[in-house]
Parts: C-alpha cells; sequence; structure tokens
C-alpha cells in the first residue's frame, strides 16, 4: 500500500483532524466567551433584549461555559461532554437568534452556529486524539464513534432546551 493509505494513513489522518478541529472549536469558543466577559454588562442588555429573564446570569453563564469548554477542547479533555457544551450554545444561539433570519450568516442565519455544533459532534464522533488528556487517561477509545457523538448531540439538545424553557421567552414580534 502507498503512504497515506490503509490504517497507518487513517490513523494519521484523524490525528490530524482531531487537532484542527479542537483547535479552530475550542479557539473560537474561547474567543466568544472572553469577548462576552470582557463586555458583561452590554451582553446582559443583548441577552435581555432577545427575551431571557436573568440576564445577568446568562452572561456569566455564557461566558463561563464558552471559555471553559473551548479550554477542554483545546485540552482533549472530556471532549464529548466538551462538545456537548458548544452543542447545547449554538442550539440556544440558534433558536434565539439565528433560525428566523434564515440560513446565511451574512443575514444573522443559522449557518455558522450549525457547522460549529455539528464540528462539535464529528469531533465527538472521531475522538480528541492521541495528544490530548483524554488519550493520557485512557478515555478516549470508550468515548468516541457513535456513542461519543450520540453523548455530544444529545446532551448539548437536552441541555439547551432546558436553558431555553428555565429562561427564555421568544419576544412578541410586531405584526407587519
Amino acid at each position: 500500500m502507498g503512504r497515506g493509505r490503509g490504517r497507518g494513513g487513517n490513523r494519521v489522518g484523524r490525528e490530524v483532524a482531531a487537532v484542527l478541529l479542537r483547535g479552530v472549536i475550542g479557539g473560537t469558543m474561547i474567543a466568544h466567551g472572553v469577548k462576552h466577559g470582557r463586555t458583561l454588562k452590554g451582553t446582559a442588555g443583548w441577552f435581555g433584549s432577545i427575551g431571557f429573564r436573568e440576564p445577568e446570569l446568562q452572561a456569566r453563564a455564557s461566558a463561563a461555559v464558552e471559555v471553559g469548554s473551548g479550554a477542554l477542547l483545546l485540552a482533549g479533555a472530556g471532549t464529548p461532554l466538551a462538545s456537548a457544551a458548544v452543542v447545547g450554545t449554538m442550539g440556544v444561539a440558534a433558536r434565539t437568534v439565528h433560525v428566523p433570519n434564515g440560513f446565511f450568516i451574512t443575514n444573522e442565519g443559522w449557518e455558522y452556529v450549525a457547522n460549529l455544533a455539528t464540528a462539535a459532534v464529528a469531533l465527538a464522533a472521531i475522538g480528541p486524539g492521541r495528544f490530548s488528556v483524554d488519550h493520557a487517561l485512557g478515555i478516549d477509545r470508550k468515548l468516541r464513534g457513535a456513542r461519543g457523538a450520540a453523548l455530544a448531540a444529545g446532551l448539548g439538545l437536552a441541555g439547551a432546551a432546558a436553558q431555553l424553557a428555565a429562561f427564555w421567552k421568544a419576544p412578541e414580534r410586531a405584526a407587519g
């Protein structure tokens, strides 16, 4: 077999994919969380304007979850759970802001949040790779594949649904 083909090539490809996904998703989540954290008052005002009760709590929780899940993904630690946090965050964002605006992000649509959530589920499926905390602890093989993807998607969507049910009411839309 040629170089890059067969089992060895597949492993290398999976390692590269895991590192790339961890870096992009983790880095993106940290950046968003830091942005929210630096402007907590403004972020809280925005959460209030889109229908969240307890907007200050939402702003703090959003910053913490985004930075925390991003850091865990960068380290490859608790990958399916960190991926679930991304899915949940993107699910809340999709429902509260993006879905009513259509697909394209240029119109504040759901394109971006769907891609980020899907990438997080894909990462949970392939696993964090051997250069990760999960691998060092020996748990990476147990929590990847269909099990990892289902855990990330299921917990993420359940968490989003619970947060929305507990803290969000869709604002009234003006009749037009």
